[in-house]
């Protein structure tokens, strides 16, 4: 957000400050904690931690197993969680100065505390409501009992901030970054679509800027042993607000699911039960337009729209920044709607957005539904409420169906116009017509080669070739990706090639440490190997020895580390399409060699040595690199002072997950560090990452017998004291 949003630095400018003038910062509101606490005691739950730190959550109600949950990931994670909710409530700035500004200036913009207060009681059921309340009665109840982790002014904390963060945060996930980025250049960046443009919405090609996810899953019938399996394998950050953390919730009401949640959700967000399971990918299909307003030239205030002027809804955005110590300043920021949607004044243009999930608030129901589903059919029905905006899902459960979905709350666009450009804003016409259902989308649902596999990228090679979606069978207008990522390519080679897959062998597919032959990277080797290095005896050694790369990224391979260093220079971190490359090839080779030999006197340096997994004490090698299945990226280009490179994002929650000819479940998991994501002292905060870096899988346990003979610890919170 700091990098995308750099432009809305202006709606501080030094001239605002003078004009306003310093001010001490107004004391934080009464809070009155015992009726808070009373409220928490309305809540009961047991948090048992096993042997790894890992919360299992039970209460009699949902209620009381969210408000358990809550609980048990405050004391791991308060001060992220802490963070969300501010940024939920558009208050970041108030604690963090300008970098918050710009959180909260869009959430002022997108209006989603007066959309939040519209909508709370109508479109969410009373279910869903008593939920979101036992939750926030968990975070409640920790923040009263650790009253100096907690900052002046976050109690209360309400339902409507929770679901206030999952509206704000959703649009980012299909890239709403890269619009919001173009506005705040210093030129138009694309141009004005026309009625009946020849160029009706062209497919996209553009790459995926996400680092990716991967999720697979085998049915019976490709199975060595008659087992459904499914593997969840999203790839994040490994620490921060969309960082996972591994949990297990249940209830007396038929709540029992494990997976990965994020800082501020009450519901596992992937994961499993004893029936079925899902795992998410990132997806890009097209869910954000630009409309070019025109202005009154008498009025700045006023569009033009279907024959007349129109006024913009106009109101203020409030923001208090803090400056140092008890100061901060306060100022308002105007905020303008259209029919539209929001509105930003640029010095190129007026212009309108509107985007997938501005409307919506619905996402957490539908994920609860998810958790709550005990068949196939009862989890499509959740599905079909297409309220979570974006994600691929893969699907897996004990009846051996499995299935790929690309999931998309995808507008219902006309014909005529060119998508991909701005549009006119001065038409109904541009407008949106609603929202194609989810079931009208590319999918691939128990397919006759018994595999679905997705790495972000094309839905319509999730499967084996009789198998996969038509692309003629789908709009143009949807924008959905043709591209294919390395990890991809590779799923798909693995899966096909084995017709007999067992766990061991699933496991080898998800943990492949190689760049296919069809991929970017070697694409770029190719053309290295065609470089003129007679004159520069550099080149010629590191050609060489890119010339006998395996496109393998192994712990001890020689050549990985100068061919991950050119390949992430030229290509990116995941798909760029080469056409050009990022950074011209001979350069890039030769700014690799060159770092290489400042630290190491040589280019043949092990991949282990410089590939490196830190936390806390732990500082270990680790096979992988960016776009590999066994994906692990790191925060630049080039190497850190000390010569290596730290892992800082990619692999991160790994469930492999099985249900047996019988239906019986069993499942397979690890975090990158540990359960404790903030507390350093605690032996669970990098407890896991050598097993991790080892591709160390462990056996989850998942039911009351398996834990008690892993529990660590039971604490029982809440309840009339």
């Amino acid at each position: 957000m700091k990098t995308v949003l750099k432009g809305l630095v202006g709606l501080v400018a030094v001239v605002l400050l003078i004009g306003t003038g310093l001010l001490i910062t107004p004391p934080a509101r009464l809070v009155d904690k015992a009726a808070l606490r009373a409220q928490a005691n309305k809540y009961a739950a047991t948090i048992t931690r096993d042997t790894l730190g890992v919360p299992h959550v039970h209460g009699s109600r949902d209620a009381d197993a969210a408000f358990g949950l809550a609980y048990a990931h405050a004391q791991d994670d308060w001060k992220t969680i802490e963070t969300m909710i501010l940024a939920s409530r558009g208050t970041l700035a108030h604690y963090q100065g300008m970098d918050g500004a710009r959180t909260d200036y869009l959430v002022n913009l997108f209006r989603i505390r007066d959309l939040v207060a519209q909508k709370y009681d109508t479109d969410l059921s009373a279910q869903t409501r008593a939920l979101l309340e036992g939750y926030v009665a968990g975070l409640n109840l920790y923040a009263l009992d650790h009253p100096k982790a907690v900052r002046a002014g976050v109690l209360p904390i309400m339902p409507q901030d929770v679901i206030a963060g999952f509206v704000f945060r959703a649009p980012f996930f299909y890239g709403l970054e890269g619009d919001l980025a173009e506005l705040f250049k210093s030129t138009r960046a694309r141009h004005i679509s026309l009625a009946n443009a020849k160029t009706a919405f062209l497919t996209t090609d553009a790459a995926n800027p996400e680092f990716g996810s991967n999720a697979f899953a085998v049915a019976p019938a490709r199975s060595a042993d008659q087992t459904t399996r499914l593997v969840i394998n999203s790839h994040q950050p490994y620490s921060g607000p969309v960082a996972w953390y591994e949990i297990q919730v249940s209830s007396d009401e038929g709540w029992n699911a494990a997976g990965g949640i994020f800082p501020g959700t009450p519901v596992i967000l992937h994961g499993f039960t004893k029936n079925l399971g899902w795992a998410h990918t990132v997806n890009k299909p097209d869910l954000a337009d630009i409309y070019v307003l025109k202005i009154n030239p008498n009025n700045k205030n006023q569009y033009w729209f279907d024959g007349g002027w129109r006024d913009f809804e106009r109101t203020k955005a409030p923001l208090r920044i803090k400056l140092w110590g008890p100061f901060s300043v306060r100022i308002s920021k105007e905020v303008l709607w259209s029919v539209h949607g929001p509105v930003l004044r640029r010095p190129h243009g007026v212009y309108a957005l509107r985007f997938s999930g501005l409307f919506e608030i619905r996402a957490v129901q539908q994920w609860y539904q998810m958790n709550k589903a005990q068949n196939f059919a009862q989890w499509q029905t959740a599905m079909a409420m297409n309220a979570i905006p974006s994600l691929n899902v893969v699907y897996g459960d004990k009846e051996g169906h499995i299935g790929y979905f690309y999931n998309a709350r995808m507008p219902r666009r006309g014909p005529g116009y060119d998508w991909r450009a701005y549009l006119p804003g001065d038409t109904s016409a541009a407008l949106w017509r609603g929202f194609v259902p989810v079931s009208a989308l590319p999918k691939v649902v128990d397919p006759a080669s018994g595999f679905v596999i997705n790495s972000n990228n094309t839905p319509f090679r999730s499967s084996a070739p009789d198998d996969n979606p038509d692309p003629a069978d789908f709009s143009p207008r949807f924008g959905i990706e043709h591209y294919m990522t390395n990890r991809g390519l590779r799923a798909l080679e693995l899966m096909q090639a084995n017709t007999s897959i067992d766990e061991a062998g699933l496991e080898v597919i998800k943990f492949d440490l190689a760049y296919s032959e069809q991929s970017q990277t070697a694409r770029l080797l190719r053309e290295i190997a065609a470089l003129d290095s007679t004159d520069d005896a550099l080149l010629a050694t590191a050609q060489k020895l890119l010339g006998g790369w395996d496109l393998r990224t192994d712990e001890a391979n020689m050549a990985a580390a100068l061919g991950v260093l050119v390949s992430v220079k030229c290509i990116g971190l995941d798909t760029h399409a080469g056409d050009p490359w990022l950074m011209d090839p001979k350069e890039a080779v030769l700014a690799s060699a060159k770092d290489l030999m400042t630290h190491y006197g040589r280019l043949d340096v092990p991949w282990g040595t410089i590939n490196r997994l830190r936390r806390g004490d732990v500082n270990v090698p680790i096979a992988g690199g960016p776009d590999i299945l066994r994906a692990v990226y790191s925060a630049g280009h080039d190497l850190e002072e000390d010569g290596t490179l730290t892992a800082v994002a990619g692999d991160t929650y790994i469930a492999i997950v099985a249900w047996d000819a019988k239906g019986n479940m069993s499942a397979r998991t690890r975090h990158q560090f540990g359960s404790a994501t903030l507390d350093k002292t605690s032996v669970h905060f990098a407890d896991q990452a050598a097993l991790f870096a080892q591709q160390n899988l462990r056996l989850f346990p998942f039911s009351n017998e398996a834990l008690s003979h892993e529990t660590e610890s039971v604490s029982h919170i809440g309840g009339a004291q």
